[in-house]
């Protein structure tokens, strides 16, 4: 996006402003470098492109040291690493399946890279108002049993924003993408209890999604649950591959209460302890080895020539950086930039109940960007070009695949507080006048010279442990040859089974082939398996939770109720088996029956005249 002659914005820090950044901008740059360079005129007026600019007026800006921790959580490496553990230990949630870093993996930015579908605020799929969130938890009711979510049945249910990165949170005065985690941290079992007076966003963020009920809780989950769970749970028992620091703090305090007491000096359990430690943590994941911070520091082979052109291009060339203010490369502030109709999601004013809030979101940082899949809180812009489309979509020059919604869009602020950049006059061309490639320095840039290889790599400190639910669980092993009619399996592999059965003896074409445990919660449909479309086949295995028993069986309604064959584990045949009699007891079915989408595997493609990317399946 190509700047207006407007002057340079006011760097918001943590509670407070720093002095007006060095920067050259568009007028500026005309009278230093008129002559240098060719004028390119476009909507927004006179810019020099093509020129390149010294960067290293910007040599104060890379990241400094963190702002300190509050007062009220000083830093102790006992307590990082109980953060550490806490925040990668699935058994956090209700049915152990869902970590706080399920949804931040270090090496996706501190990102979710899956995608789930989530209907919008009308509840229907397929509809204009859809958009991508994170996977949560299954629904689960008050005594944390599985029971069948009216939007996503027995499937995890979907979060109504995609995850954002946790990095760098520790300047943020305000988390989550509506500034709802304030500074100040209050105890969340004691309204009047200040935990933190300011400076505690990281702690209020760090309790939400624990008793949330759609991310890692059962409704109404009391905190009694969670920290008597933890007393009573070895740690980060699901996990595998886990990092040494964890594995060395284990070695000493083997469990929670004593790694509460290494942190604390008792072995309390308490909501406030939890945040404290997950913050504690989060406080020391800083990405400040990217090639550009060290370039910045005056390392100039740190970064290629493409990237310096595109660093230049986009701090002296572009309105970008009005919002995504380096070091940081957000201004922590909040914009209704226009991806979607403000009412669909009101965004800041949840929390504020201010009508100039309507539909502002949090600006996110562009560090790591090249290492996300999905950007911004609707999840469906897919990399640094897409959302490059998306800004140019709004000036009727560009061909993209968005659109904007400008009856409520807030405009790109600048160093005049009563002046604000339209979008309509903005313009990021693939290449200049002179052939300079313009995007592609930029992508270049922001997708490469900002990304900090540890990160990247998953090294210490953004290196974690492997997930149970990231494993592809192989199949028990199937007896070959079971007898009796009309079903019979034999394990090929560790991924595939092949499953013969009468044709004749289908009971019609909604039947179904389910593999999972006895009790039925985690069944999984095997890919292919519809009864009618042949008499043999090899099937891919899609996974079960670990554990119990397991069968094969045919069903209806997904539930093994009558008319249905199975069998068990070890060989059994069930012939006319029940499970369970109500439908859906048989978890994760997508059958079109139990009012789940009838298509596990969803083509996802948002399409209102607007942001029309397809997607991966809905998980």
């Amino acid at each position: 996006m190509l700047a207006q002659g407007v002057a340079e914005p006011w760097v918001r820090q943590p509670d407070r402003f720093l002095t007006n950044r060095l920067n050259l901008r568009a007028q500026d740059s005309v009278r230093a470098y008129r002559g240098k360079g060719e004028w390119f005129v476009g909507r927004i007026g006179l810019c020099i492109l093509g020129v390149s600019f010294l960067a290293g007026v910007h040599a104060w800006a890379q990241l400094g040291p963190p702002p300190p921790a509050p007062a009220e959580n000083p830093f102790s490496e006992e307590k990082r690493v109980l953060g550490k553990i806490l925040f990668w230990d699935e058994q956090l949630s209700s049915d152990d399946t869902v970590a706080c870093g399920t949804c931040h993996i270090p090496t996706h930015a501190g990102a979710d890279p899956r995608v789930g579908l989530h209907p919008g605020p009308d509840a229907m799929f397929g509809t204009d108002d859809d958009l991508f969130g994170s996977p949560g938890i299954a629904r689960r009711d008050v005594n944390n049993q599985p029971i069948a979510d009216p939007v996503f049945g027995f499937e995890p249910q979907v979060t109504r924003r995609s995850a954002q990165s946790y990095f760098l949170s520790m300047y943020s005065p305000e988390l989550f993408w509506d500034g709802r985690a304030s500074g100040t941290f209050v105890n969340p079992l004691d309204g009047s209890d200040i935990a933190i007076a300011s400076g505690g966003a990281l702690e209020s963020q760090a309790v939400g999604p624990v008793v949330s009920d759609v991310e890692m809780a059962h409704e109404s989950r009391p905190w009694s649950h969670v920290t008597d769970k933890l007393a009573s749970v070895p740690p980060l028992a699901l996990a595998t591959d886990i990092p040494q620091d964890m594995l060395d703090a284990l070695a000493i305090d083997p469990t929670y209460s004593d790694l509460f007491e290494a942190a604390f000096g008792d072995t309390g359990i308490t909501p406030v302890r939890i945040a404290f430690a997950i913050a504690t943590y989060e406080r020391t994941l800083v990405p400040d080895q990217t090639p550009w911070d060290l370039f910045m520091a005056g390392d100039t082979g740190a970064m290629t020539a493409d990237q310096i052109q595109g660093w230049n291009l986009f701090s002296n060339n572009t309105v970008c950086d009005n919002c995504h203010v380096s070091p940081l490369f957000t201004d922590n502030e909040f914009h209704n930039i226009g991806l979607r109709p403000a009412a669909e999601d009101t965004g800041r004013m949840e929390v504020t109940g201010l009508l100039d809030d309507f539909g502002r979101f949090k600006t996110p940082s562009l560090r790591n960007i090249g290492l996300r899949n999905t950007l911004m809180h609707v999840g469906w812009v897919t990399d640094t070009e897409d959302a490059i489309a998306f800004y140019n979509s709004g000036n009727g020059m560009t061909v993209t695949d968005h659109v904007q919604f400008t009856e409520d869009q807030t405009g790109i602020p600048t160093g005049n507080p009563n002046f604000f950049q339209d979008y309509s006059l903005i313009n990021m061309p693939v290449e200049t006048q002179t052939g300079v490639p313009m995007q592609a320095l930029i992508i270049d840039f922001l997708d490469n010279g900002l990304t900090d290889p540890r990160v990247a790599a998953g090294t210490f400190p953004f290196d974690r442990p492997t997930l149970s639910s990231e494993l592809t669980m192989a199949p028990p092993p199937v007896p070959d040859g079971i007898i009796g009619s009309p079903l019979t399996a034999t394990r090929v592999d560790g991924a595939t089974i092949d499953i013969v059965w009468d044709v004749t003896t289908c009971p019609g074409t909604d039947y179904k082939l389910l593999y999972g445990p006895l009790d039925g919660v985690g069944a999984y449909e095997l890919a292919g398996s519809e009864c009618g479309l042949g008499t043999a086949g090899t099937y891919e295995w899609l996974g079960v939770p670990p554990g119990g028993l397991w069968f094969l069986i045919v069903s209806h309604d997904g539930a093994g109720t009558e008319g249905s064959w199975g069998l068990d584990g070890d060989g059994a045949q069930r012939l006319g088996a029940s499970v369970s009699g109500e439908c859906g007891n048989v978890a994760r079915v997508n059958d079109g029956i139990c009012g789940m989408p009838t298509a596990p595997e969803v083509e996802r493609t948002i399409d209102r005249q607007r942001n029309s990317v397809p997607r991966v399946t809905h998980s």
